[in-house]
């Protein structure tokens, strides 16, 4: 069973005990931790009912499940999941401890920013937006740390408007509790509260989870660690696997200190190190030891591999963005041609999402297929929010905000005046929208035809009340899209054939999470869409080149790797000139930037970028710098091109000023100027185009 694990790996499968595992980028700290799993069941007889995995991603989640059933017969009974789905778990459970019901809605990140433009509206702010946003951010925050609005202003009395914000904190929780809602954070925080103030709730679920096992552990915040620490008190068995070398979100309140201090905090702990890499070569691992050793705040490792030494590491700076997007995309072309690799081999990581712009318009001009991994998600797509916030009132009554959503979707005559003053009058009796809609006696203030659309509204749910009880939920999905017409809704409007696939997508997503889950409720479907995390992107074995922001990329590894935008201020971020700790951590998501590449790794940059509406010079990064210092070849590398790699077409006297061509993205064209082997060409549609004649997917058109 260990025969797979190396030397270093199979110390760390002690049984019990706090245990640290230390694993370096690419090391297999995942069959680690799957491994001591299978041990703890079929070596020591540990009972699946007393085990408990946290992931970070569902997808890990699946990943771990499908490994231990291909080992043990018993996967189904423990709990695998994220810290979210666990404490979603938990608290349907035990909601009525909190003053919830089981039926309690969950609030993504677009929902809680409704509610708040709600809330500040009703204070006529001249900027809901930025407000709202900002307003998340310290709700977020305070949350991240467990500290309630009276606590969080009294430890950031400092910060700008943090009395109004903290009011703003206020309403927020009383409308969410209002809803018998809860965001994300409080699926955390509420869990605490269960634990700490109900000591049989702990007690029942510290008794049962003798063996913990944590993934990830760099990146938990101080609300999740507080909770693993309650969950291990009884049996004391944590086994905890992380890298405080890539903990890289901070920002989201992760906080590297718990994976720094996890031998402090349990001064019996067992840390082990796993450092031989499976995953690079040599040179690469070589980059990023150099990158990662500057940092202070880290438990002293170095990766190595048995893999070969590689090819050369390599540094490119471009005069701007374009020249750079050029360099990317003719490297592409080479090595398919002559390397053998296919587009789903390549990555270009950066640190803004606005640097893809130039790559995804230079990719388009020669014809390579790309994506943005963590682009507009299936379901934060405004057709699918609308079906979903239905089925949320449906499941629970309370939820006003899905209710506030619908109540005019498909459009039904029910205005904004009338919205504001259903609400007030529901704020003022202290009970939910839709009660007020049921109770005729409260709607006198409304004339007799708003009071009939009203009426209407409030048929039509109570109609999907008694539905959602006799069908099941495939069927039930289907006919509150039928009832309400929401197909016709769509008829001459815009991108209106997408949005009709998306609801068929959406049927067939029900269906199969029915066909997975044969005793699934309609609650339990909107779980699992909830509780999707939003760090997991569109993950399809697409044969195309993946752009993606660093944090995005983090868990994935490509052969060809392509880390731009290497400036100061872009990478790593200009706040971090100031903050030694914000420093830190730039330089880690360098370090998980780099250690991406499985077989070539390309760093570049621009003199100048366009950023923030203007054109400015730049300054290399401190990382381009510290890198290119250490390579043997300081050479500065021009965009050359091969004899005909990747060359489309070989005769470039073909094209003539004024002659029509077809371009394979962007149709058909006029060409307007040729300059050497350039030509202007302008697309119907789209404006003009800049295009190099050998390389860009063109034909005349006779």
């Amino acid at each position: 069973m260990t025969t797979q694990l190396n030397e270093a790996q199979q110390k760390a499968l002690v049984p019990n005990g706090h245990i640290l595992v230390l694993a370096g980028a690419g090391s297999g700290k995942t069959r680690v931790l799957t491994q001591r799993i299978i041990h703890l069941v079929n070596d020591y007889g540990v009972s699946p009912y007393n085990i408990l995995a946290i992931t970070f991603t569902n997808k890990a989640s699946n990943e771990m499940k499908k490994r231990l059933s291909e080992e043990t017969d018993c996967a189904d009974k423990m709990w695998i999941s994220t810290i979210h789905s666990m404490c979603a778990k938990i608290l349907r459970i035990e909601a009525k401890y909190l003053g919830y019901t089981s039926s309690f809605s969950i609030y993504s990140e677009t929902d809680s920013l409704r509610l708040l433009k709600r809330i500040i509206s009703e204070e006529e702010s001249n900027d809901d937006d930025k407000k709202a946003k900002n307003a998340l951010w310290h709700i977020s925050k305070a949350k991240n740390a467990g500290l309630s609005p009276s606590e969080y202003q009294n430890e950031f009395a400092y910060e700008p408007s943090i009395d109004e914000y903290c009011e703003i904190y206020r309403k927020y929780e009383k409308n969410l509790a209002r809803s018998n809602a809860m965001d994300f954070d409080d699926l955390l925080l509420n869990t605490l509260k269960l634990f700490k103030q109900f000591p049989e709730v702990l007690e029942k679920y510290a008794d049962r989870f003798m063996y913990i096992s944590v993934d990830e552990f760099q990146d938990t915040n101080t609300v999740q660690y507080e909770i693993l620490k309650l969950l291990q008190s009884k049996h004391n068995n944590l086994f905890v696997v992380g890298d405080d070398d890539q903990s890289i979100y901070g920002w989201r309140g992760a906080e590297i200190k718990n994976i720094l201090n996890f031998d402090k905090d349990f001064p019996d702990a067992k840390v082990f190190k796993l450092e031989q890499n499976y995953r690079s070569t040599k040179r690469i691992l070589n980059v990023a030891n150099k990158i990662i050793a500057k940092n202070k705040e880290r438990h002293e490792k170095s990766l190595w591999t048995q893999n070969s030494d590689g090819v050369r590491i390599e540094t490119y700076c471009g005069f701007n963005e374009s020249e750079e997007a050029f360099y990317v995309a003719n490297q592409i072309q080479n090595l398919i041609r002559y390397n053998h690799y296919d587009y789903g081999d390549f990555a270009v990581l950066m640190r803004l999402n606005a640097l893809s712009r130039s790559f995804e318009q230079e990719f388009s001009k020669y014809g390579i297929p790309s994506r943005i991994l963590g682009g507009h998600k299936f379901f934060e797509r405004k057709e699918i929010k609308d079906i979903i916030a239905y089925l949320k009132v449906v499941v629970n009554p309370y939820d006003d905000e899905s209710l506030l959503r619908i109540i005019n979707v498909p459009k039904r005559g029910i205005g904004d005046t009338t919205v504001k003053k259903l609400v007030q009058i529901s704020e003022q009796n202290n009970v939910p929208i839709l009660q007020t809609l049921t109770d005729e006696s409260k709607l006198d203030c409304f004339t007799k035809g708003t009071r009939q659309k009203l009426l209407d509204f409030a048929k039509i749910i109570d109609d999907f009340f008694v539905y959602e009880k006799e069908h099941g939920v495939t069927d039930f999905v289907s006919y509150v899209i039928a009832k309400i017409a929401y197909r016709e809704s769509l008829a001459n409007k815009e991108l209106e054939n997408d949005r009709l696939m998306n609801l068929d997508e959406f049927i067939n997503s029900v269906d199969e999470f029915v066909k997975q889950n044969p005793e699934a409720t309609v609650r339990e479907y909107i779980e699992s869409v909830m509780l999707v995390s939003d760090l997991e992107g569109n993950l399809e074995d697409e044969q195309c080149v993946t752009m993606a922001t660093v944090h995005a990329a983090k868990g994935l590894e490509y052969k060809v790797v392509f880390v731009v935008g290497l400036e100061d201020g872009v990478f790593p971020a200009s706040r971090a000139k100031y903050d030694d700790g914000e420093m830190e951590e730039e330089r880690r998501l360098m370090y998980v930037a780099v250690t991406r590449a499985q077989e070539r790794l390309y760093l570049t940059r621009a003199r100048n970028r366009f950023l923030h509406g203007q054109s400015k010079p730049t300054i290399p990064s401190v990382f381009f710098t510290e890198i290119d210092d250490a390579l043997s070849n300081k050479t500065e590398i021009k965009p050359q091109v091969s004899a005909d790699c990747g060359v489309k077409n070989t005769n470039l006297t073909k094209f003539q000023k004024g002659q029509k061509v077809r371009h394979k993205v962007f149709g058909e064209g006029v060409i307007i100027t040729i300059k050497g082997e350039n030509a202007d060409v302008i697309f119907k549609g789209i404006g003009v185009k800049t295009l190099a004649l050998k390389f860009a997917p063109l034909e005349v058109i006779e």
